[in-house]
């Protein structure tokens, strides 16, 4: 998995601790959560923005995932603090693309690297259209702050 060859003009930590049920019979966490672990992450990172998934519904807009790509360099092993760094590369337009490295005490490098993009869609019509405005100025002025 590649990451754009670029600086990214927003990033932000979460963390997460990993539970007993989220591992497989070798302690590891197992290969599916991460993308539990990533989309919890990605949620507060756009609440952080002060724009909450709730208020994009509400304005009609879904936003369903199309793509992702999991790396897995080192397992998480259970009971073990997480922190999952997402970063985006560019402002969004039709489509939201998220970066992710999940990271522990454990190593310096990342244990798991994801790509997961995303679509604006309409919920009425199902169509993809552009991030609202007032998605992109919560963005825009988090990355001037």
């Amino acid at each position: 998995m590649v990451f754009p060859g670029k600086d990214p003009i927003y990033s932000y930590p979460h963390y997460l601790r990993s539970r007993y049920g989220e591992t497989d019979q070798m302690g590891y966490v197992y290969y599916g959560r991460y993308l539990e672990y990533f989309e919890e992450s990605r949620t507060e990172m756009i609440r952080s923005l002060g724009f909450p998934y709730t208020r994009l519904e509400a304005n009609g807009v879904m936003l369903p995932v199309v793509h992702t790509e999991v790396d897995y360099k080192a397992p998480v092993f259970y009971d073990e603090r997480m922190k999952i760094e997402v970063t985006l590369y560019d402002l969004p337009s039709v489509k939201l693309e998220t970066y992710y490295r999940v990271f522990t005490n454990r190593q310096d490098a990342p244990h798991i690297l994801g790509k997961v993009v995303l679509c604006f869609m309409n919920e009425e019509n199902r169509k993809p259209c552009r991030a609202p405005a007032d998605f992109i100025n919560s963005l825009s002025s988090a990355i001037e702050s």
